[in-house]
């Protein structure tokens, strides 16, 4: 079964770990790789990456990616977007620790945002506009 609009908007906002994919040209099958996000319905995806990273790299040079987010249980549901990205910005501390505070328990947050904005250089973060959108609800199996 498709899902509704506000249904894929609403399991995109959850926090689940999304699979983003990006071109990567030449003889090479797409970049795909496991990302934190964020969105909220009707806005734009935003990913925060190491802004010397491989697939921020990828990202710049295609100007769009896709991600990709599903579940086992209740039942088998997933949900794909891929559009332009709309702007690159730099990442500051409060962004990471938004998207650290989506994903982890709260005592572990601030170690990790320590770690994190010490260990993995300069972030940027990608908006992608939703533009093309696939998503269905399998049922239990």
């Amino acid at each position: 079964m498709v899902l509704t609009r506000d249904e894929r908007e609403q399991f995109l906002a959850e926090p689940h770990i999304a699979a983003l994919s990006v071109a990567a040209g030449g003889d090479r099958a797409p970049l795909t790789v496991p990302v934190w996000y964020r969105y909220t319905p009707g806005s734009d995806v935003r990913v925060l990456t190491g802004a010397h990273s491989r697939k921020a790299r990828l990202i710049e040079a295609a100007g769009r990616f896709t991600i990709m987010v599903d579940r086992l249980e209740p039942t088998v549901r997933y949900v794909t977007v891929e559009g332009p990205v709309t702007d690159v910005t730099p990442a500051t501390r409060d962004d990471l620790h938004t998207v650290a505070a989506r994903y982890l328990p709260p005592e572990k947050v601030d170690g990790y945002v320590d770690f994190a904005w010490e260990d993995h250089g300069d972030q940027v973060i990608f908006h992608l506009r939703p533009e093309h959108w696939l998503s269905s609800d399998l049922g239990t199996v």
